[in-house]
């Protein structure tokens, strides 16, 4: 493993603005989104405008993704696709959800989801997962990557292309009639194949208008849930994968989640509907 050391919380930039054109969710400036009431199967309108959504936060994460070096911030990485998806018309998800203060997620190294960009500075060697969400349209689209900096170590780049399999081998069990739980079945089963651990706490959701319908998909093998896959649900699948526990510790800021013992971590996402015959990705560039 790395001999990196140990994250630390560095400074938080201002808030980034928005222009008075781009229409909001109805989050922004709540302490909490409304409960979403309405179904999770959607009409095909719908899922063309999560198309459109999800289209726009794959190509911002890729524009800040393109920066990813030894030296630079993440902050400036939050930057970047905030102007990309600002510049095409949509609102970032994260900036004022529950009080997230920023448009992009960057979790380093042992940071498992939430981590807020701030004034750390990518080295090389690390690994550093982007979470990109576009609101556009009414609808959200949702999806994350881990990338490499500069030289990493093959238990980290290991790691990192596993984690991204198990995103895609869990895409290819998705089909209607099958309870959700199969997803978590495949991905736990091939992490197991490498000792790695399954992040259990925080999970895939349903999306479409709101950024989180209420519905929860497991990446390890659930008996709960049994919620049976129907065409026309729209979701996400967002396994995060460790070199040790699945166990967590969160920081002050109520957000970064970090692994207890301090190993790394990677996660890949997509968000995507259901079809007569399996799944189509709506996060795609």
């Amino acid at each position: 493993m790395s001999g990196q050391s140990l994250l630390v919380p560095g400074e938080l930039s201002p808030t980034r603005s928005v222009p008075g054109n781009i229409r909001r969710p109805e989050y922004v400036g709540k302490p909490a989104p409304t409960p979403y009431t309405g179904p999770e199967v959607q009409t095909p309108e719908t899922v063309e405008a999560m198309r459109t959504a999800g289209r726009i936060a794959a190509r911002a994460m890729a524009e800040a993704a393109k920066l990813i070096a030894p030296g630079v911030t993440t902050d400036e990485l939050d930057r970047v696709a905030h102007e990309y998806m600002c510049d095409h018309g949509a609102y970032p998800s994260t900036l004022g959800y529950r009080g997230f203060p920023k448009s992009l997620c960057t979790s380093v190294n042992e940071v498992i989801c939430h981590g807020i960009p701030d004034t750390t500075v990518l080295r090389d060697g690390d690994i550093v997962n982007l979470d990109v969400t576009a609101y556009i349209g009414g609808v959200h689209g949702d999806n994350n990557a881990t990338y490499l900096v500069g030289d990493v170590d093959e238990e980290s780049r290991l790691l990192v292309e596993r984690t991204r399999e198990s995103l895609a081998r869990a895409i290819k069990a998705v089909r209607p009639g099958r309870q959700i739980n199969v997803i978590g079945r495949v991905i736990e089963s091939y992490a197991k194949r490498f000792g790695y651990g399954v992040v259990r706490d925080f999970t895939g959701h349903g999306i479409n208008s709101s950024f989180h319908s209420g519905l929860i998909v497991p990446h390890y093998d659930s008996p709960h849930a049994t919620t049976v896959i129907q065409p026309g649900m729209t979701f996400t699948i967002e396994p995060m994968l460790t070199l040790g526990t699945h166990e967590y510790d969160m920081w002050d800021d109520g957000w970064t989640v970090v692994t207890k013992d301090r190993r790394r971590t990677a996660q890949f996402e997509h968000t995507l509907v259901v079809t007569d015959t399996g799944a189509d990705i709506l996060t795609l560039p």
